[in-house]
């Protein structure tokens, strides 16, 4: 991450209307740093790795995300100061673990540990893509399970609640101490199966036995597809590598909707969708939720035979890594709405579903 300022638009000049329309309750009008009741004040931060959704969201709470000073000093340590006081606000401080990983997470836990030192009232961590949520138990003697770490370190650096999207694994919501709240993509994600392949056959895919249940939940929300899920091997000795076996559910002439969380080297979900195409499937589409694209991603994608491929800007997704069947949805409103609602002491629980 280059050293650089966090930017901030100068407030925008509204011309009132003869009717305005009655916003929705998450956008309304407030004033153009903070969100403000008569007793706290919101504040947006961003840190430097996916400053483009958290523009988003703030355009969406109609706010301005907070002046950041942020640089590297030579010696790759992170240095963050806040332009603007921040004494009894609260914070929610947003940032998506991206390439350089470790980078975006440590600058994250120094901007917690600021606001903290500085007198926030509380602080909630935006984290559209939990770092290290894969290691989440031990699949071997003497490993870390480093998402119940990564929790510790939050908890650790003053965060008093963390809001995420679609976790690997949902009990990682118990490795917090405090509340989580965790948001789906899945809503965002149907809409657009619907509206582009709702009149076709289809087949709700899991790339593996273990999401099984959230193919289900898939299913449920395309009106009861039929499940089918791909039989797999893997070594834990040997990351990023795995062999799709056979198909596992009657696919013939439909289009599958083969659905995952994320998307690393594309590996595991480009061998499930030729397996796929081999066992009869009129056509496949990919939806995930995380873009993490690393190593050869974007080729395997752009070579398979998937139509389309879909997932969520939770992680930035540089030019050079977009092609021709790649669809790319916002999670900013879900994160607007869901920010909202924690200010406002109002229920998270219906984004959940809704």
């Amino acid at each position: 991450m280059a050293g650089s300022r966090t930017s901030v638009r100068a407030p925008r000049q509204t011309e009132p209307r003869a009717s305005p329309r009655a916003p929705r309750p998450w956008r309304r009008p407030v004033s153009s740093l903070s969100r403000r009741t008569p007793t706290r004040n919101l504040l947006l931060f961003s840190g430097r790795a996916h400053p483009t959704l958290a523009q988003e969201v703030a355009d969406l709470l109609e706010i301005e995300v907070v002046p950041t000073t942020a640089y590297d000093f030579a010696n790759g340590e992170i240095y963050v100061r806040f332009d603007e006081s921040v004494r009894g606000c609260d914070a929610f401080v947003l940032q998506s673990h991206a390439a350089p990983i470790n980078e975006a997470i440590m600058e994250q836990l120094i901007m917690i540990d600021a606001l903290k030192r500085a007198s926030a009232k509380r602080i909630t961590v935006i984290l559209p893509f939990y770092g290290y949520a894969r290691q989440d138990k031990k699949h071997l003697g003497r490993e870390p399970i480093s998402a119940r770490l990564m929790a510790d370190l939050f908890q650790t650096a003053g965060a008093d609640r963390l809001m995420t999207v679609d976790l690997h694994t949902a009990q990682i919501q118990g490795f917090f101490d405090g509340p989580v709240d965790h948001l789906l993509a899945m809503p965002i994600l149907t809409r657009h199966v619907k509206k582009h392949y709702g009149k076709k056959e289809l087949a709700v895919v899991s790339p593996d036995a273990g999401r099984i249940k959230v193919a289900e939940q898939w299913a449920a929300a395309l009106g009861g597809a039929p499940l089918a899920f791909i039989h797999k091997t893997r070594d834990p000795r040997r990351p990023n590598e795995s062999k799709a076996n056979r198909v596992v559910g009657d696919v013939t002439g439909r289009v599958c909707i083969l659905v995952d969380d994320l998307i690393d080297t594309g590996g595991t979900i480009v061998q499930a969708a030729e397996a796929l195409m081999a066992d009869g499937a009129e056509d496949v589409v990919i939806a995930a939720t995380h873009a993490v694209f690393s190593g050869p991603a974007v080729d395997r994608l752009k070579n398979s035979p998937a139509r389309e491929v879909i997932v969520t800007n939770t992680l930035p997704i540089a030019d050079d890594k977009r092609f021709d069947k790649l669809t790319v949805l916002s999670i900013a409103p879900l994160l607007a709405q869901a920010s909202a609602a924690v200010f406002e002491e109002g229920s998270v629980t219906s984004l959940f579903k809704s």
